[in-house]
């Protein structure tokens, strides 16, 4: 699928026209980092805006935002700092570090799902070269954790620290607040974007592999005993889908969602769900829907935390690559947290249809023999006696306490009872389903979508068709000359129009017209209006329309009109 030519012309022109650029250029760059120019940063904000009023549409999700900089323990709670690793081996000659999966690449068809193990021998049963030296002597493969390490505070009392490998384990900590704002009622989601850091063994592919990237997530709590009610049958488009129910098989399919659900391919309701509202984003931001595809992940592929997981791919000049993942994340994490945080403020209500009558058994304590005997312990051991779940059937027993040490209760400190209890309902852990999206690749797959080379009075000519929702502007203002009055007409026409609610025009008057409506279609900008003579005798402009061309004169006044309802499309 490679076209390196394609995929040259195509970086060259992102960066001669400040949409992505190498980062640190001038002390050589850095790899695994970029830069985005004044046009690009427009492109990614307008992107990143219409992925969080997607999710928050319809008043079930809400948008946070948490550091960057997180507690080690937070980390060693969620597994991170145990298994958030990639496999690398080094070269014994030259002593370079690669990524051990992009080594064997075209020896394994999923080459991530490896062990360390399989990694060497593949390397060197094949004699797999060093990209570097072009030797073949391995080092055997080694985990890596691939977050950045840092320290909060000074000197002796700074604390172990990460900047964050996901946005999500910030959500989990707010959870309490999203609990209490959304009244105790599940189900309901976060969604939170910024920056993600992963220090890469071996980046490249430009945007595809970044040390530091753009991430978008969404956290959606519900109660896996009543999930959300979900109807995609108005949804008639079957989609690519590749299955893996049983960790061996790899065929592709086309199916609606509606029907991969009711056929128990997605075998999770609200997993299928956000797998179509996925979709449906990554078509309203121009994606060609015919290089998009969910594939399933195999069994030893899977992360330490989901239960079930869906990459949605897309094919460009990379080739398929993941650039969304909508995991089943059950209730790990939330109960990890707990766990490590003796906290008991992750958890949710459920009502019974009924209230419960329980019989239940209990040691009743006999405080007259516990104060004297346990003197300053005896509170903490009534308490545990209290809360205690499981009841011995025989007498003495050892009882653990809160602080971790143990007593011995025997039949004369307690009595045995049986009491009628009435449970109204219970209090569980909420499981997590996360779409986590890949800001960067997909703005990648964006613009290679969009970029065009066609031949026009016999040289290439470069258009980038951007949706006119995440172009960098909604219009661009070129004067005919600088000269007699245009100038001056054509900024008075830029300010009346960027004074509208949510749109942005542009400006350009250097150099002739054709090289400034060649720039502009290179940005993406998908209107462009030319103020001319005749505009300073009839208040008249020209529209062009990027796509194709072709131009209309129009009244300013009908044209400014036009633009206020969004409705400039109709002249065409």
């Amino acid at each position: 699928m490679t076209d390196e030519k394609r995929i040259e012309r195509l970086s060259a022109m992102l960066k001669r026209r400040g949409i992505i650029l190498p980062a640190f250029e001038i002390y050589g760059g850095v790899s695994g980092l970029i830069d985005y120019g004044p046009v690009g940063a427009s492109i990614r904000r307008r992107v990143i805006q219409n992925w969080i009023e997607h999710w928050t549409i319809n008043g079930d999700i809400v948008e946070i935002d948490s550091p960057t900089i997180t507690p080690e323990n937070v980390l060693i709670a969620s597994g991170h700092v145990g298994e958030f690793n990639d496999l690398m081996s080094q070269c014994e000659k030259c002593s370079s570090a690669f990524r051990a999966d992009q080594l064997v690449e075209g020896h394994h068809p999923n080459p991530d799902i490896l062990n360390s193990k399989e990694i060497d021998e593949i390397l060197n049963s094949n004699k797999i070269k060093c990209p570097n030296c072009s030797q073949s002597q391995w080092a055997p493969s080694k985990p890596m954790n691939l977050m950045f390490g840092t320290k909060i505070g000074a000197m002796k009392s700074s604390r172990q620290a990460y900047m964050r490998p996901e946005t999500a384990q910030g959500m989990f900590m707010l959870y309490p607040s999203l609990y209490r704002h959304f009244r105790q009622k599940l189900p309901f989601g976060a969604i939170q974007t910024g920056k993600g850091y992963r220090n890469e063994i071996s980046p490249r592919q430009g945007m595809i592999r970044l040390r530091e990237f753009n991430m978008a997530e969404l956290e959606y709590f519900i109660d896996p005993e009543n999930p959300p009610e979900v109807d995609l049958s108005a949804s008639k488009e079957k989609i690519s889908m590749i299955p893996d129910p049983n960790g061996n098989q790899r065929k592709e399919i086309k199916i609606t969602f509606q029907d991969a659900i009711k056929n128990n391919v997605i075998k999770d309701t609200t997993v299928g769900y956000f797998l179509s509202k996925t979709w449906d984003f990554l078509i309203g931001v121009g994606i060609d829907a015919s290089k998009i595809r969910f594939r399933q992940h195999e069994g030893n592929e899977m992360a330490h935390y989901a239960e079930d997981c869906w990459d949605c791919e897309i094919l460009g000049e990379h080739g398929w690559i993941e650039c969304v993942g909508i995991a089943n994340r059950t209730c790990h994490d939330l109960q990890s947290h707990e766990k490590y945080s003796n906290s008991n403020s992750l958890r949710a209500w459920r009502e019974f249809d009924e209230v419960k009558v329980e019989n239940k058994e209990i040691l009743s304590p006999r405080t007259s023999v516990l104060g004297p005997q346990f003197r300053d312990k005896a509170g903490s051991v009534i308490s545990a006696l209290e809360s205690l779940e499981n009841i011995p059937e025989n007498l003495p027993f050892t009882l653990q306490l809160d602080d971790g040490s143990n007593v011995e209760i025997t039949s004369e400190m307690v009595d045995r009872k049986t009491i009628n209890n009435s449970v109204a309902g219970e209090w569980f852990t909420p499981h997590v389903i996360e779409p986590a999206f890949g800001i960067d690749r997909i703005i990648w797959h964006i613009l290679d979508h969009a970029f065009e080379e066609i031949e026009k009075e016999g040289e290439k000519y470069n258009l980038l068709k951007l949706k006119e929702s995440i172009s960098p502007a909604d219009l661009i203002v070129l004067p005919l000359f600088e000269k007699d009055g245009m100038g001056m007409a054509a900024r008075k026409l830029n300010t009346q129009i960027n004074q509208m609610q949510g749109v942005k025009c542009l400006i350009d008057s250097s150099k002739s017209i054709g090289r400034r409506y060649a720039r502009a279609d290179e940005i993406g900008v998908p209107w462009a209006i030319t103020v001319d003579h005749q505009t300073l005798e009839d208040e008249t402009v020209t529209v062009r329309r990027r796509d194709d061309q072709k131009q209309i004169r129009i009244d300013i006044g009908q044209l400014l009109d036009l633009i206020n309802t969004n409705l400039v499309s109709t002249l065409f």
